[in-house]
């Protein structure tokens, strides 16, 4: 499996479909487009089709009432969406739960599924570790000590600490019920979970994502400069322009450069299978983002369709 995994130590050659590339659905040059159906092959699909392939989905299978992120379910529900479509995808499917990928847990399509989806994963793995104390030590060590390149990156201390207090209160409550209770009790998954459910709450934290980001980039620019481009006309962007109008904006999707630069800042591995039906005899490459102090620690991992991220867990279930 470890031969599935391409580690990426810096931004990589973009694969994503990027904004300026999606069809215009006002475009009258656009035309109808074939149905895409089991008889389809997905690899004649260029990425933007691609891409609209699984918003389509999207929009039938999750409703913008939804859940910001959903309780743990079966991978195969995941699988049954595409009963009657392109049997690619579900041959991708079928390779993950062969792994031990059995579980899905969903963010809503909003732009933010990735920072959302990261910072769920990045919070609950506390509460898989051994030692719960010494992993909460570790993740506000991490969190405080980026503070002080917020403020260089030119954030104000009251958007700070307002955004902070969220993960800061979650993180610490694990083993701290002063901060979520008055009642003696320790955060809870089910907690956690109501937390990200909260629009404001969940606003939040993903505010506070797109700081860290934005702030890790903004500090390195030598290394992200030469990946940067706009996100309407493709063409080459400032360090700064690309974090105001891309990154420090809410509803605004992330690609291989703010993957990085998070997992960066987080000092976490980030694992991403990407599920775009191309995969030779079902298989699903896995990009490995490998930023953790010990390069074989259990990786955060997410699956990525085209436009939109999601969890992938070992459990099937809460």
């Amino acid at each position: 499996m470890e031969s599935d995994k391409p580690t990426v130590n810096g931004p990589p050659t973009q694969s994503f479909p990027r904004t300026y590339e999606f069809p215009d659905p006002l475009d009258p040059r656009r035309g109808d487009v074939d149905e895409i159906n089991e008889y389809t092959d997905i690899r004649s699909l260029d990425p933007a089709r691609l891409y609209e392939l699984n918003q389509n989905h999207l929009d039938d299978s999750v409703s913008s009432t939804d859940s910001l992120v959903t309780d743990l379910a079966p991978l195969t529900t995941l699988r049954s969406e595409y009963d009657g479509g392109a049997d690619a995808f579900k041959r991708q499917i079928d390779y993950l739960i062969d792994q031990g990928y059995v579980g899905i847990r969903r963010s809503r399509g909003d732009g933010d599924c990735f920072y959302r989806s990261l910072a769920f994963a990045y919070i609950e793995r506390i509460f898989d570790q051994e030692d719960r104390k010494a992993a909460v030590e570790a993740t506000m060590s991490t969190l405080e000590g980026f503070l002080p390149k917020l403020r260089e990156a030119g954030f104000e201390d009251l958007v700070i600490d307002d955004c902070y207090e969220v993960p800061r209160d979650l993180v610490k409550g694990i083993v701290d019920p002063e901060s979520v209770s008055t009642n003696g009790a320790t955060l809870t998954r089910t907690q956690l979970l109501e937390v990200f459910r909260d629009d404001s709450l969940s606003d939040y934290m993903v505010t506070f994502m797109r700081m860290i980001t934005s702030a890790q980039i903004r500090g390195n620019p030598e290394e992200f400069e030469s990946f940067l481009t706009h996100p309407d006309t493709g063409g080459r962007i400032g360090v700064v322009e690309f974090c105001q109008s891309v990154v420090e904006v809410l509803g605004k999707e992330a690609d291989h450069v703010q993957l990085t630069a998070l997992s960066q800042a987080l000092k976490v591995n980030l694992e991403i299978a990407y599920l775009d039906g191309r995969g030779q005899d079902g298989r699903v490459e896995f990009v490995a983002f490998k930023h953790a102090s010990d390069e074989n620690e259990t990786p955060l991992t997410l699956i990525y369709r085209p436009g939109h991220y999601d969890v992938l867990d070992r459990r099937s279930g809460e």
